[in-house]
């Protein structure tokens, strides 16, 4: 599976990614008020000559995705920077507000089409690009960003790991379709935990060029709380009804078993240890704030269709990659019958996902050698 080809279901239809995050909607409203806040702490207006409001302000999203939710993470941004500048205490010399300039990242997959077509309908204050690339390397010159952001990108890993894929491997995950899934082996979540780790230190070393010293990062991931297994959460359980439906395709013949042996989703769910742990040892950003946000799957995930579409909009695309396109509505009605028959969508045990916040400030000191 190649994951540089990994995206949302595109366009504005009932089944495109546009109309069916409101999980990611809400993940991005509660993370409003704290980043504010956050933002009027910590960006140094008037001291850090980077931030000099005659130059544009630039910021970044990566792993943008499309729809609604791209646009107000942008807005929230913009215009939590912007009052800031305009709250400088000496009111007889109040700094001037800079013009913004917000960079869409996301893979070449991704529809940057229907998101500028929705961003433009709503008359923004700042320029707008796409910039399409992998945000595991760099994709802007150095110390050109002030402010960058990504919002449950990731969790996608930038490969699945080798050791997954190896018959002779320990790890080799037979049958199963994620690390999360009851029967997969502790050797396969380590293989995921180890790609993970990779990943972060990858998308740190980028950040780290191309961000200015003082330079600001939010980021927002799906994890799960410490100590709970990856197979008792809702996302485990979602994934192993998912492959179950796969082995009883490759049962019948509609899809063969080899193709499922080779099949594997490419997420992985950090615990706030975890992650916490990783920045720190990469050294180069501090934390400001790690915080959980309250956990809106309670009040968006209520029903069996609401489910299986919030689903299927982030996981097509890497089923029809795989398997073809014409056993994706089968396996998405396999899947709803499942759901039908089981507690997950509506029993709060399952309910121990975390949303985590991570607020981070680069370094004033020389970043990592390196290009």
């Amino acid at each position: 599976m190649d994951n540089q080809k990994i995206h949302m279901n595109g366009g504005d239809g009932p089944k495109s990614y546009a109309k069916n995050s409101e999980y990611q909607k809400q993940v991005v409203g509660y993370s409003k008020r704290v980043l504010n806040e956050l933002i009027h702490q910590q960006l140094d207006v008037g001291i850090n000559p980077h931030f000099n409001p005659c130059n544009p302000f630039h910021i970044a999203d990566f792993g943008c995705s499309v729809g609604r939710n791209t646009y107000l993470a942008a807005q929230n941004i913009v215009e939590a920077v912007e009052q800031k500048y305009k709250s400088n205490e000496d009111r007889e010399n109040p700094l001037l507000v800079p013009e913004f300039f917000v960079f869409f990242n996301d893979l070449v997959q991704n529809d940057f089409n229907t998101l500028f077509s929705y961003i433009d309908s709503n008359k923004p204050n700042y320029y707008i690009a796409g910039v399409p690339g992998s945000f595991h390397g760099r994709v802007f010159p150095k110390a050109f960003l002030h402010f960058a952001h990504s919002s449950m990108a990731l969790l996608y890993l930038s490969r699945i790991p080798e050791e997954v894929m190896n018959r002779d491997s320990a790890a080799w995950n037979k049958g199963v379709i994620h690390y999360s899934c009851s029967g997969a082996a502790k050797e396969v979540e380590a293989a995921y935990s180890t790609q993970f780790r990779k990943d972060i230190e990858a998308f740190l070393d980028a950040r780290d060029k191309e961000l200015v010293p003082g330079g600001l990062m939010v980021i927002t991931t799906l994890g799960i709380l410490d100590g709970v297994l990856p197979c008792e959460c809702a996302m485990g359980v979602t994934f192993s009804i998912l492959g179950s439906c796969l082995d009883d395709m490759a049962n019948v013949g509609i899809i063969s078993e080899e193709k499922l042996d080779s099949f594997n989703l490419p997420y992985y769910y950090t615990s706030q240890m975890e992650l916490e742990t990783l920045i720190k040892a990469h050294g180069c950003f501090d934390i400001t704030r790690f915080e959980k946000l309250p956990t809106p799957l309670r009040q968006v995930v209520h029903d069996v269709q609401t489910a299986v579409l919030s689903i299927r909009v982030v996981t097509e695309a890497l089923f029809q990659q795989h398997f073809g396109k014409d056993i994706t509505e089968e396996l998405f009605q396999r899947c709803a019958e499942k759901f039908r028959s089981h507690p997950v969508i509506y029993d709060d045990k399952y309910r121990t996902e975390a949303s985590y916040f991570v607020f981070l400030k680069r370094k004033t000191e020389t970043s990592k050698p390196g290009i």
